[in-house]
């Protein structure tokens, strides 16, 4: 494979595992299966096409000397990006040490990002007429096969996970769910007798909000890697809500918040209990939200506000920065 077309293919294969990693790194229904499924093709595609790739980079490391610093940076991004992906596919190894598999994938991958904008801006790979002829497309497509059926294994050593590469953790049993937050959060302590709960211009009270028998039996999966099914008792967000608005934001304590669409509200459980029992600390004492359908990082824990307001749900970072 020449070295224009090689550099092509991985510029487009880097451009499609960054779109469909996001998509599958939020996707917690059916429908993210079809994204995570081409998120890992594409990931299988790169190791596929890294030998030609590898030509190229030996040959600039010779002529480029201690100036191609940033491509061999580029290059271990890439390479521990793509083993842990395997890593957490497979459930070979879930955990390194401090840090999941997972953390380790998405940071790399989100390392290599700006490398790979210099890269492309350095030595522009264009694209010519010829690219689209049918030669070139019999080469893709057999890349693409080879892709697929290089993938199918690796979803055979992690059939007992759900497509989003979670394996099962206590399920009907929230003493045995993981005590998992957001990046820089803590668990905080929290008196009940003093906390209050603020929606829009209410101040709701713990007795006040646990007396509520509102329930839904729902799936928490969370991007650590891990995921149980619960049943889960409080109030539905909307029986609680002020009319109007575009959006919902929830905060927790901790500052940590998301945004919801408006229409999403009578689908939001405000949750005080799980299995019949108060939540523990851990899992989001005194509320948490319960948000079916949504990976774990939309769960806000330990709440402290609700606001309606007339910005858009996407009005926020894709993912939270702290």
């Amino acid at each position: 494979m020449a070295g224009r077309r090689t550099n092509l293919t991985l510029l487009v294969l880097t451009a499609v595992a960054f779109v469909s990693g996001a998509l599958a790194y939020s996707a917690g229904t059916a429908w993210g299966r079809p994204v995570t499924v081409l998120h890992g093709v594409v990931g299988v595609g790169v190791v596929l096409v890294a030998p030609w790739k590898g030509l190229i980079v030996g040959h600039g490391m010779r002529r480029r000397g201690a100036r191609a610093w940033a491509s061999v940076v580029l290059a271990l991004c890439t390479i521990a990006s793509v083993v842990t992906g395997v890593l957490h596919t497979t459930g070979a190894a879930v955990h390194l040490g401090p840090v999941t598999a997972m953390q380790v994938h998405v940071g790399a991958a989100l390392l290599a990002l700006p490398l790979v904008i210099w890269h492309v801006a350095a030595r522009p790979a264009r694209l010519r007429r010829a690219d689209l002829g049918r030669r070139e497309l019999l080469r893709v497509g057999g890349l693409a096969g080879a892709a697929l059926v290089a993938y199918v294994p690796t979803t055979l050593l992690g059939s007992d996970r759900r497509f989003t590469g979670s394996r099962q953790r206590g399920t009907d049993r929230p003493s045995a769910m993981p005590v998992t937050q957001w990046l820089d959060d803590d668990v905080p302590v929290v008196d009940t007798r003093a906390w209050r709960l603020r929606v829009g211009d209410r101040s709701l009270t713990y007795a006040e909000l646990i007396a509520r028998d509102d329930r839904v039996r729902a799936l928490l999966d969370c991007t650590g890697g891990w995921y149980a099914s619960q049943h889960w008792a409080g109030v539905w967000l909307e029986e609680l809500l002020p009319a109007g608005g575009r959006s919902v934001v929830v905060r927790s304590l901790t500052g940590y918040s998301r945004r919801f669409p408006r229409s999403d509200a009578g689908r939001l459980l405000l949750a005080t209990r799980v299995a019949g029992r108060p939540l523990s600390a851990g899992h989001g004492h005194p509320a948490r939200l319960v948000a079916p359908g949504r990976r774990g990082f939309w769960w806000v824990k330990w709440l402290d506000s609700v606001d309606v307001d007339e910005r858009p749900w996407w009005w926020q970072p894709p993912f939270p920065l702290t």
